[in-house]
């Protein structure tokens, strides 16, 4: 292979991105340096965090400059190595793929995986970014006691797939707040108690309060939007809210997310929230993803994928991601 199909950053959306925002085009086929691995891409990963990165306003992760060839989670195998440590024929997992067929990552950023121990994929969902964000987020920074009640929106993605799963673990109450009937039946058939469909509830707080008559103990907002207006409406006395993602804003990114005011609300719960981010915790990481490893192969936690074929599909997958139209973690198979 002497030429490698490239998605590049065409310019920034100003809205929801569209496919006109990216360029597909043939590029050299690169050599890994001093340090690097050359890796064919099996796998990429199109997350919520990404919207970001195609924005010129300041974010917690790095941006894309226009003509940047767009970037992300990946899996795939190595083919030339410049790195102590790996090898040509090693699976690899790192956060740095291009959106591209061969792409060169940093071998201080790769992790070598074992096939034998999961599907390589999982490395990008529920034993990876969005497993730990999951574990985190519920169990550090939620702090849950045992019978609480955890609402969690985004529930059948693939952060709230996990959370939901480990709630049931822990022996907590999950609520799921989910866009279809499908998407709650399958929360529902993971551990979920109940859900709430907030396309189609004629009123989303009751909604809410319907399915949490305790109150929410610990509310996971993978979304903001209404469903955290909602949400803050049934927050018990000193309850936990962590702000996990903020995907309903996709298409006004950098905007303020207009709704309800709950500071009087705050003040008489005493309520609690803490925005997250996953790098706090790396310290971590090695003691979680054991422990995540241990309950998928117990049979413990389950998880769906939605799975798009071919690099030309990229930023498909990544716009009805943030649209949320999938159904479990997006991947592309390359």
């Amino acid at each position: 292979m002497t030429r490698n199909s490239s998605w590049l950053l065409k310019r920034y959306p100003t809205g929801m991105p569209g496919p006109d925002d990216f360029l597909l085009e043939d590029l050299p086929a690169p050599a890994a340096g001093p340090g690097e691995l050359l890796v064919r891409t099996l796998w990429l990963s199109v997350d919520p965090y990404m919207r970001g990165r195609i924005s010129p306003a300041k974010n917690y992760a790095a941006g894309l400059k226009i003509g940047d060839v767009m970037r992300g989670g990946g899996v795939g195998e190595v083919l030339q190595s410049e790195s102590p440590g790996f090898k040509a024929g090693d699976i690899v997992q790192a956060d740095d793929f291009g959106w591209q067929p061969m792409t060169v990552i940093s071998g201080k950023t790769a992790m070598a995986l074992d096939p034998a121990a999961a599907p390589v994929q999982a490395s990008l969902g529920c034993l990876g970014m969005p497993g730990l964000t999951a574990y985190f987020s519920l169990l550090d920074v939620g702090s849950p006691k045992e019978g609480e009640t955890v609402l969690i929106s985004a529930a059948s993605g693939a952060v709230g797939q996990i959370a939901g799963q480990i709630a049931r673990i822990r022996k907590l109450d999950p609520v799921a707040v989910a866009g279809s009937d499908a998407k709650l039946a399958w929360c529902r058939s993971i551990g979920y108690r109940a859900g709430v469909n907030h396309r189609t509830a004629a009123d989303l707080a009751d909604a809410v309060a319907a399915a949490c008559p305790q109150g929410v103990d610990v509310f996971i907002d993978n979304t903001a939007g209404p469903i955290h207006d909602a949400a803050m409406s049934s927050l018990n006395l000193f309850g936990r809210v962590v702000i996990v993602g903020t995907v309903a804003l996709a298409d006004r990114f950098g905007q303020p997310d207009l709704g309800l005011r709950h500071l009087r609300r705050i003040l008489v719960t005493r309520a609690r929230i803490q925005g997250f981010l996953l790098d706090d915790f790396v310290q971590s990481y090695v003691a979680a993803r054991a422990q995540l490893l241990a309950w998928y192969r117990q049979g413990l936690l389950e998880t769906r994928e939605d799975i798009s074929s071919g690099i030309d599909t990229a930023p498909h997958a990544f716009i009805r991601m943030l649209k949320g139209e999938n159904f479990g973690k997006q991947l592309v198979k390359l």
